[in-house]
This record gives C-alpha cells, structure tokens and sequence, in this order.
C-alpha cells in the first residue's frame, strides 16, 4: 500500500510549534538553579535591559553568551596539539575573542575570571550520537562536557525542543544537531509524532516503500530536522532482535538518502553486518553507527567517500553489563569486534566521531567514549579528536566547536589531570563552560 500524496506540513507552522514546545522546555528547568533562572526570568524589578532581554527570548532571539576569562591553566589545541602553559582564554558574548599564554593576550578590565591554575583546559567535547528527550537528560549532557552534540533522534520531535533550549539557555543544553524521529519499518507510538505520520500506521508491511520512507524523511525536513536517521539492521540492545538482521535494502537506503540530499541534509544509518554497513555506505550515508562487523573493503569506501564512523563503543561496553543473558554475552561477543573495527578504520584514514548513544534517561560522558577510543588503539591526542575537531566536522561545526581559539565557540572543560597522558580524565571535567557561562 502507498502512502496518499499528501504535502507535509509547512515549516513556518510547525516551527512556530517547536518554539513553543521550546519555551515550555526551559519552563521545566526553573528549578535548575541560577542559569536557568537568570536565562528568561522577568518580574516588576527588572531594569529596562533586562526587560528588553526578556522580550527578545519572547520574540524568538537567541542568548547571548557570557563574558569570561579562563585565566592560568594548561591549555591543550586538539588541532595542532599544541601545549600552552599559564595560559589565558577571553570569552566576549560567548564567543573566544583570543587565547594563549598569559601576559601575550590582553585581558578586557573588569572580566570575570575563572581561575584554572593547575588544571588542564581544553574546548567543550561534541557527542556525535546521544539520544536527549528531556530537558534534565540535555543539561546532565552538557555537565559531563559535552557542550555540542548530535541527536540519534527521539520519539515525538524533543531533540528539535532541545536544539532551541540551548539557543535560548545555552547552559542548559548542548548546541544541537537534531534527527527529528528514526526512519524505521515499525515506527509504533511515533506515528503520533506528527499528523501527516498517522497515514503510515495502516501500512501492512510498515515504512518500507519509496512513499513512505520518503513521508518520513520529508515531516522530518518540516519539522526543522537537521540530519535524519535510519538504521540498515535491527538492534542489538533488544534481546529479541538480531542485530545481523537486514531490515532495508541498498534500494531503502539509497531512497531516504536521496530524500534528505534534496533539501542538503545527511544521513546517519545504524549497522551492524558487514552486507548492511555496505549498503548503507555505498547508498550514500554520511556516517556509520555502531557497525561492529564492518569489513576492509567497506570501510576503504568509507574512506574514499568521507563517510563518517561513530562505532558509540559505549553503548556496547553497556551491553556487556546487562543483567540479560543474551545481551551481556552479544555485548561481551561484540565489543572486542567492535574495537578491533575501530583500529583498522583508523589506520586506514576513516574519520572517526566519538558518540555515546546515551538514552533512556541515562546520559554517559562523552569522555568515556575518548577512553576507550584510546584503549581501541587510538593515540591519546587522537583520541580526543574524534570528540573535538572530528566529530565538529561531522556536525558542521568545524568552525565553531572542537578549539579554543578566536572566533570559536567559548565552550571549554577543565580536567584534573593531563589528558595526553592519561585519557581518563576527561570523564570526569572538574569544571564546564558554556557559551562563556560556567555551568
């Protein structure tokens, strides 16, 4: 059965919606302390300015950032790796004005100053997969430092909510690149995401035909999705599920990718099997998820299209600590594999993303997933990367995130110890800024 050719919903109208949806968000998080409070409250004492700020936030404009001066600490540029000792990093509205050594950078009069004397500081991480549903799981995000991120969707359209949040509170949430709902054969209770999705729950074999995977990648679009994501095989967090299992052919994934390149959007497509990370790959994704049993001719593709591998090694290190038999012994199987995909991608030069796939209400830090990057058989430096630099890259954010150097964003972590030496310690930052807001 076709989907009925029905337009999807215009953009202005729903996203008059998700601005809504956006402002009843950071409703909730009233109670989150001074940040959110001083993020949109206006009563009868406040001066004009602030009034004026109140009624942008109303109006729809974004925050502007916070003024502030990281001043002392060790300064490490994933970039380049460069090393800069008692260093400074000027934050003006957010955004890094300068950064290096004291004493060759000017510091404006009157900043507030964040003192880092022996700690190391480096740029805000990016999770490039996480899944945020609700406002508290988007600033435990942004608390364990991931300061930017990439949505590996949601059920009913929060992760676009998200996205606005942290325009509107940026310590609040992570800067987001939102994937709207997964384009998946079974969509459940997500058909009710949308109206222009209910049409698909009469269909008998799901969300299979050329119609209908293009409805979804489409509401998706109007909805305000930024990337769109789908998946090749079925789960291997589901004991009932085989994860080697193919649910969408070379001819599926070619169709919602070519539904998402209309309109400049990437695709990024859970695997699993060898067959179905091919697939996906030579359809055109732009980055891999998971794929624990990618083999050397595809990820010789992967490398020679630029095709992005976020292995979310996390998630399958969780596997192996189920209290379920059969997803501790698949997680104990898988993992290992997994790693050992990670060392052959990057020493055939396939760009790498760090990414937790952290959902259900648990948010794992982004530099666990450095951790075991590393322990895969990344260099330290290197490691870091595939959550700074790399992974901005993916995200579109290559100038905006990943460094802490003029023009960047002022997003920044501070560490309790030397991160070359001992990755460790970026799972635990001692302290967080965002957007020149210490959180």
């Amino acid at each position: 059965m076709c989907v009925e050719a029905v337009p999807p919903p215009s953009s202005r109208l729903t996203r008059r919606g998700v601005l809504a949806g956006a402002a009843a968000l950071a409703g909730t998080m009233a109670s989150a302390g001074p940040a959110a409070a001083s993020a949109g409250s206006a009563d009868s004492t406040t001066s004009g300015d602030d009034a004026t700020t109140s009624a942008q936030h109303a109006a729809g404009a974004p925050a502007r950032g916070g003024n502030l001066v990281i001043q002392g600490g060790i300064l490490l540029d994933p970039a380049t790796g460069e090393v800069t000792e008692d260093a400074v990093v000027v934050i003006v509205d957010g955004t890094v004005r300068a950064a290096g050594r004291r004493g060759r950078v000017g510091v404006p009069q009157g900043s507030e100053v964040l003192d880092a004397d022996g700690r190391w500081v480096l740029p805000g991480l990016v999770d490039a997969h996480i899944h945020l549903s609700t406002a508290a799981e988007a600033r435990d995000a942004v608390v364990r430092g991931a300061t930017s991120a990439r949505s590996g969707s949601t059920s009913f359209y929060q992760d676009i909510a998200v996205r606005e949040l942290a325009r509107h509170s940026p310590a609040l949430a992570p800067r987001l690149r939102a994937a709207g709902v997964f384009v998946t054969p079974n969509l459940g209770d997500t058909v009710l995401a949308d109206p222009d999705l209910t049409p698909l729950a009469r269909l008998k074999d799901g969300v299979r035909s050329a119609e209908a995977l293009r409805r979804v990648v489409e509401v998706n679009l109007a909805r305000g999705a930024d990337v769109i994501k789908t998946r090749v095989n079925e789960r291997a967090g589901l004991p009932e599920q085989d994860p080697l299992a193919q649910v969408y052919s070379y001819g599926q994934l070619a169709e919602i990718v070519a539904a998402a390149r209309r309109r400049g959007k990437g695709v990024l497509c859970h695997g699993y099997s060898e067959k179905g990370c091919h697939d996906a790959v030579t359809a055109g994704i732009r980055s891999l998820e998971q794929g624990a049993f990618v083999g050397e001719r595809t990820l010789r593709e992967m490398r020679r299209r630029d095709t992005y591998f976020t292995p979310t090694l996390t998630a399958i290190a969780g596997l192996a600590e189920s209290t379920d038999p059969v997803l501790a012994e698949r997680g104990r199987t898988y993992l290992p594999v997994l790693k050992r995909a990670v060392l052959a991608a990057y020493e055939l030069g396939v760009p790498l993303a760090a990414g937790t796939d952290s959902s259900g209400g648990t948010v794992d830090p982004i530099g666990g997933e450095v951790a075991l990057m590393h322990a895969a058989g990344l260099p330290a430096l290197d490691a870091i990367r595939t959550a700074t630099t790399g992974a901005a890259r993916l995200l579109g954010l290559a100038d905006t995130a990943g460094r802490l150097a003029r023009g960047y964003a002022g997003d920044a972590i501070l560490l309790s110890g030397d991160p070359l030496n001992d990755v460790t310690v970026l799972r635990q930052p001692v302290g967080v800024v965002r957007a020149g807001v210490v959180v």
